[in-house]
């Protein structure tokens, strides 16, 4: 549960590439979102990466002056992917268990850009919220119209009938990081205190 009382710290868990991709705007924004959570007094939880976009959000947040958990493989950490700087480094055996220990230490989840590590983290956590394994809200931050395409597909899926519009709107979509954060905090408020979460 979302603790809301002043000073209390939200944990937002960033999922996001382990590459930079091809455009400054995608940095840029790992940045801002690092930073936005600094400035709040709020938590990062991520993959634990020092290289690509998940560097680039960790450093931003530590410098901002936010805690910062990283929770990563054991076999990634061997290739010296690990970030030794973090408040919270946690090595683990496996995926499930990274993935499991980043949901239980946040409040809600955001996907930057990134691979199908980043797609497949979105999608479960966005699966597990529609079950009700959760009720903790999940965003996406469309940085440079690089999910445009997946957000036509998703349209497309409601369209065919494949899923809900509710289903849909269970994912807050947005484009600027400091807003699309402050959305999902509104949302995890709402949530612990017995309202509807779903208006993301």
């Amino acid at each position: 549960m979302v603790d809301m009382r002043p000073g209390a710290k939200l944990s937002i868990c960033i999922y996001c590439g382990s590459r930079s991709g091809d455009d400054p705007a995608f940095a840029d924004a790992a940045r801002a979102v690092g930073r936005a959570i600094g400035e709040r007094g709020w938590r990062l939880v991520y993959g634990g990466g020092r290289v690509g976009l998940m560097g680039e959000v960790a450093d931003a947040a530590l410098a901002a002056g936010a805690t910062v958990i990283g929770v990563i493989p054991r076999a990634l950490m061997a290739r010296e992917h690990g970030h030794r700087g973090l408040d919270e480094l946690i090595v683990v055996d496996t995926m499930h268990e990274r993935k499991r220990l980043m949901a239980e230490h946040s409040d809600a989840f955001i996907a930057l850009p990134g691979g199908i590590g980043t797609f497949e983290e979105l999608f479960e956590a966005w699966t597990w919220l529609q079950l009700g394994y959760h009720a903790k809200p999940v965003g996406l931050l469309n940085v440079a119209g690089y999910y445009d395409g997946l957000l036509s597909f998703l349209e497309q899926a409601v369209g065919r009938g494949f899923l809900s519009q509710a289903q849909r709107e269970l994912l807050g979509v947005g484009t600027e990081a400091a807003a699309l954060l402050d959305r999902l905090a509104a949302a995890a408020s709402r949530s612990a205190s017995g309202g509807d979460y779903r208006e993301i």
